[in-house]
């Protein structure tokens, strides 16, 4: 909250600034402050961590991203997207940390707020088909993978979207899980003779 207040008066004040030089007569001045009025204002709309965590995430260095995501503090007070990005950038990186529970919220909260790509929603519902397959919700994780696949227009994710899609057939159901725990285990019976 404190750097989006800092964040306001420098805007003001370059505006100000900028508004002066063209009174006074200094136009050169004048328009070569705009570009870095333009610039400030602008980060109203792009948060700087925020580009950089994603610049770190497409080069593969997900521990510079997750220290850059961790620097956002108030993702509230961002534009409804890039408060969607971070809580999406927040759930995939941290998942282990937090828990399926909170990662499942986190990328819940950012689709119903709005990725911009769609390749960035078809891996949201891609690991939330993770999500629901580790807690026993294979219904709700296949309609998930087929909505992801609709979403993957590219193919860049095919590979993983077969894989997930094998595993969860070849998983046990909630009910079969449930059962085996009821059995203390799967047991072999004896043969008859």
């Amino acid at each position: 909250m404190t750097g989006f207040i800092i964040r306001i008066a420098i805007a003001a004040l370059s505006l100000g600034f900028n508004v002066w030089l063209f009174a006074t007569g200094h136009w050169g001045w004048g328009i070569s402050f705009l570009l870095v009025t333009a610039i400030i204002i602008l980060s109203f709309f792009r948060n700087e961590n925020m580009i950089l965590a994603l610049n770190q995430m497409r080069v593969g260095n997900t521990d510079k991203a997750k220290k850059y995501i961790d620097r956002i503090t108030a993702p509230q007070f961002l534009p409804r997207r890039q408060h969607a990005y971070v809580l999406f950038l927040k759930a995939v990186m941290g998942a282990q940390e937090m828990g399926f529970a909170k990662s499942e919220q986190m990328l819940r909260k950012a689709i119903d707020l709005g990725l911009r790509q769609a390749e960035d929603n078809a891996v949201a519902r891609m690991h939330l088909a993770g999500i629901c397959a580790q807690t026993g919700r294979r219904p709700e994780a296949v309609s998930l993978l087929a909505e992801a696949k609709k979403l993957d227009k590219n193919g860049m994710m095919r590979d993983q979207i077969k894989q997930m899609q094998a595993q969860l057939q070849a998983a046990p159901s909630k009910n079969q899980m449930r059962m085996a725990q009821m059995m203390g285990g799967r047991k072999k019976t004896p043969k008859m003779r």
